[in-house]
């Protein structure tokens, strides 16, 4: 059973029911990084980082502590659209759960000395997503497909980071994190009147509600020469309709047919007949005002080109002859990975929160209705593509 309520102080409260004695808790905020500038790039993902640095009541170490220790694991993470700090944990420690993510939303101390410290730390993730060629392609198409500020990185530059000082957080903090833009979405053996109780009894409505601003898509293709690696790493973008057009279904059956599995048309093609690349994978980034398809391929850099026309050609070859029976094919793959994805508690809060700021949490119980109505006409329709972006990293 799903549970969704709009309580009196403006939070979203969902619930998603489960008899398995493991609870996933999170608190999410309308927030990411859509909402900033070049100027203070990357500051909702360092808030993100500081609300673990402690509260008046608890040190960094405590708030871990009092959840794995309870046999819980605890994370969070930082997207175009929403900030979330969630845990899973067996579901009879559910109130400490809430108890200790709701300290951390709610009281962060943000100490200058921590503060300083955890900038390095994230100068340190930025050199793992640079120095690693999949992430660093990955980030790269991004910059191709949306023009600046949402083009650039989540995480930010080194100059915007060191801008961003402990009075700027603070600001962006206190206008943000406030029950009008929050979930509370709980995936699990649970209570929803308490639920929303604890929601309304911990949380007053103050502050104002964040409004996301437009975004300018692009397109784009460059190549970049990296000395000490052997493999060229590339990608293939393109936008799709986003999620509240009945057409994103057809796109998302339309990225599985390509490039989902060992049994995609991109695969068959790329690895399997040619022996091009090992690594052959599409996937869907999308939240409520973007989305795009992309395929990542992972080859010889002679071969750079020759993959390239392989994708093209393959999108031609699905305007002319995908016909129903590969189509329900690709549909039923698409319906049993999305059942056994169901088996993870944290998948599922993660689908939840996505479809929530999409519009409604609720919607994700029609995700395999919509799949199912999806015409070959429109998949069709979607291969013809006129616009894409293509970004390689190669060996100098």
């Amino acid at each position: 059973m799903m549970y969704r309520k709009v309580l009196r102080n403006g939070m979203t409260v969902v619930l998603k029911e489960r008899e398995n004695g493991v609870v996933c808790v999170a608190f999410a905020v309308r927030f990411g990084a859509i909402n900033e500038t070049l100027d203070n790039k990357g500051i909702a993902h360092f808030i993100e980082h500081m609300l673990y640095k402690g509260t008046p009541s608890r040190d960094a170490r405590k708030i871990s502590m009092e959840i794995e220790r309870n046999g819980g694991e605890l994370n969070g993470f930082t997207s175009e659209q929403i900030t979330a700090f969630w845990c899973k944990m067996p579901s009879k420690h559910v109130d400490v759960a809430l108890d200790v993510l709701s300290d951390m939303v709610k009281n962060p101390l943000f100490d200058e000395k921590e503060l300083n410290k955890e900038r390095e730390v994230i100068f340190q993730e930025m050199k793992l997503y640079q120095d690693n060629p999949r992430y660093h392609v990955l980030n790269k198409i991004k910059s191709l497909l949306y023009k600046q500020p949402f083009g650039a990185p989540i995480i930010g530059s080194k100059k915007s980071m060191n801008s961003n000082s402990r009075i700027r957080l603070k600001e962006m903090f206190d206008e943000v994190y406030n029950p009008k833009n929050m979930i509370l979405c709980v995936v699990g053996d649970a209570n929803f009147e308490k639920l929303c109780d604890f929601a309304e009894k911990n949380f007053t409505n103050v502050g104002m509600k964040v409004k996301y601003p437009p975004i300018k898509t692009s397109s784009g293709s460059k190549i970049e020469k990296r000395k000490s690696i052997d493999q060229a790493n590339l990608v293939f973008a393109y936008h799709i309709p986003k999620p509240d057009n009945k057409l994103y279904y057809a796109a998302y059956v339309l990225n599985m047919l390509m490039a989902g599995g060992m049994s995609s048309r991109l695969f068959s093609e790329i690895r399997e007949k040619r022996n091009l690349a090992y690594a052959v994978k599409g996937s869907t980034s999308n939240e409520k005002d973007y989305s795009f398809n992309q395929i990542y391929v992972g080859t010889t850099p002679q071969s750079v080109q020759k993959v390239k026309s392989l994708i093209l050609e393959e999108f031609k070859k699905v305007n002319k002859n995908l016909d129903l029976d590969e189509l329900n094919q690709v549909k039923e793959q698409i319906t049993g990975n999305y059942l056994i994805s169901q088996e993870d508690s944290q998948e599922v809060m993660m689908n939840l929160l996505g479809y929530e700021i999409s519009g409604n949490a609720k919607d994700m119980e029609k995700f395999i209705e919509n799949i199912k109505n999806v015409k070959l006409s429109d998949v069709k329709k979607l291969a013809k593509i006129k616009k894409y972006s293509f970004f390689a990293l190669v060996p100098e």
